[in-house]
């Protein structure tokens, strides 16, 4: 009697059948031929994101900053290239001309002595962003080395150091500026000697006097950045106070890595979010506050122009001659809005509480 197969036995492959190879699909039941997985799609994967592309994302869901910054461009792009193209100078005199209202040879009239007003309006622009960019630039530079360091030492530096600006913080902003500008920004002080010194490596008469409103002008860069950098310093603190525990700090500190690269390489720009939202809004404060000046007679002097200087002389004359003074006005309120829209759409934009969307 022959022996019973085993169990579980495997049974004869049927007629026909070649046996399966080790990479073949298996067998659909019903009959039906094997379906090949479908390819894995790279675009169906989510892909991942850093802090600046969500930021570069929100800001442009924000219609209002996008179109303030725009306009800020295209303002810059008008300062500097109307005075070039446009046929008139801004300190070329036509006294038989005269105070002229708009037309079509002058479309933002004259003043007093003939010169374009538009050719001035734009050219006192150039003056009036540099001094808010140069200015902000210098109380940057200054805050956020003077709160880098407070934030990451701490202790006695940290409160020395904060101690010095809540001194400076008692003293009046504008009149402090003013005060400065009175005993620096004339002919008789070390610091116009000096300048006179500098400037005589680049040209050859440096005691012209129509090179004294130009020192006035880097007087006003100084004396306006050189205050404001106070609520920068502050800002900076705590920023880098907040930071400086965290793991990554304490890696690169593991590794060797000395102070002022822990400051300024890894503290800092991983502050920049604040920084840079203060600095857009302190850009028109300063350009406000040299506009001041200048209507005080302690900013910017003629031959030069800039929009609080245009305004100070078109509120003068603001009966007679009304477009003097609307012009640089409506440049610099519109300059000042748009800052402030595009600070406001910074700020939401970086800011990390924000969840993604």
């Amino acid at each position: 009697m022959p022996a019973a197969p085993p169990p579980h036995a495997a049974e004869p492959a049927a007629a026909g059948a070649s046996p399966a190879a080790p990479g073949d699909l298996p067998a659909v039941p019903g009959g039906a031929a094997p379906r090949p997985a479908a390819p894995l799609r790279l675009d169906a994967l989510e892909q991942g994101s850093s802090l600046g592309r969500d930021a570069w994302r929100r800001l442009r869901k924000n219609r209002a900053a996008v179109a303030c910054g725009v306009v800020l461009v295209a303002m810059i792009l008008a300062c500097l290239l109307v005075p070039e193209l446009s046929s008139y100078r801004y300190d070329k005199a036509d006294l038989k001309l005269g105070a002229q209202p708009p037309s079509l040879a002058h479309w933002m009239g004259t003043d007093y002595f003939g010169r374009d007003m538009m050719a001035r309006v734009f050219f006192g622009g150039r003056i009036s962003f540099a001094v808010g960019i140069v200015a902000t630039l210098v109380s940057f530079v200054i805050g956020v080395s003077w709160g880098g360091v407070a934030g990451y030492f701490g202790g006695k530096v940290d409160a020395i150091m904060m101690r010095i600006v809540d001194v400076l913080y008692t003293f009046p902003f504008l009149i402090l500026v003013i005060l400065l500008m009175v005993f620096f920004a004339n002919d008789q002080t070390v610091l116009y000697r000096a300048w006179k010194v500098a400037l005589g490596v680049f040209v050859q008469d440096p005691s012209d006097p129509s090179y004294f409103p130009i020192f006035q002008i880097v007087v006003v860069f100084a004396a306006l950045g050189g205050i404001s950098w106070l609520t920068m310093a502050r800002i900076v603190r705590g920023q880098v106070i907040a930071l400086r525990g965290q793991p990554f700090i304490e890696s690169a500190r593991s590794i060797g890595v000395g102070h002022a690269a822990l400051i300024f390489r890894h503290l800092v720009p991983n502050a920049l979010g604040p920084i840079i939202v203060y600095t857009t809004l302190t850009i028109p404060e300063v350009m406000m506050t040299e506009a001041f000046l200048s209507f005080l007679g302690l900013g910017t002097q003629e031959p030069l122009s800039s929009w609080g200087l245009l305004a100070s002389t078109g509120a003068d004359a603001m009966d007679l001659f009304p477009w003097q003074l609307i012009f640089p006005a409506l440049m610099l309120a519109l300059t000042l809005i748009c800052f402030n829209f595009l600070g406001d759409g910074l700020r939401d934009a970086l800011d990390p509480r924000i969840r993604k969307d």
